[in-house]
């Protein structure tokens, strides 16, 4: 919990600024439409007991917007890609460890 909480005050600016500009850019309708289909598909998901991230799914659907606006930035999805395949196996062998030093 201190580790989310210390990375959220630490990198939440840039986190904002990549998913507000570097994935696309978008107008206010696009904006409006990408928060309403956030919103329903994590409502949706709750609903049917799915666990589902509001980050994944907030960047899905601005990329979404992107491929159909033909204004993807596809690096930058590459790289946000890249970064959610390396966190999962790294935050299962840092918990692993934390398990193993603190007894179980």
């Amino acid at each position: 919990a201190v580790g989310m909480a210390l990375g959220g005050l630490l990198h939440a600016r840039r986190v904002g600024e990549t998913i507000s500009h570097g994935i696309t850019e978008l107008n206010r309708g696009q904006g409006l439409s990408a928060n309403l289909v956030t919103g329903l598909l994590v409502i949706f998901a709750s609903k049917l007991g799915v666990p589902v991230s509001t980050t994944h799914v907030s960047v899905g659907a601005i990329f979404g917007i992107g491929v159909v606006s033909g204004q993807r930035n596809s690096a930058m999805i590459g790289a946000i890609l890249l970064s959610w395949l390396f966190t999962l196996p790294v935050a299962m062998g840092f918990s692993a460890v934390a398990y193993g030093l603190l007894g179980h």
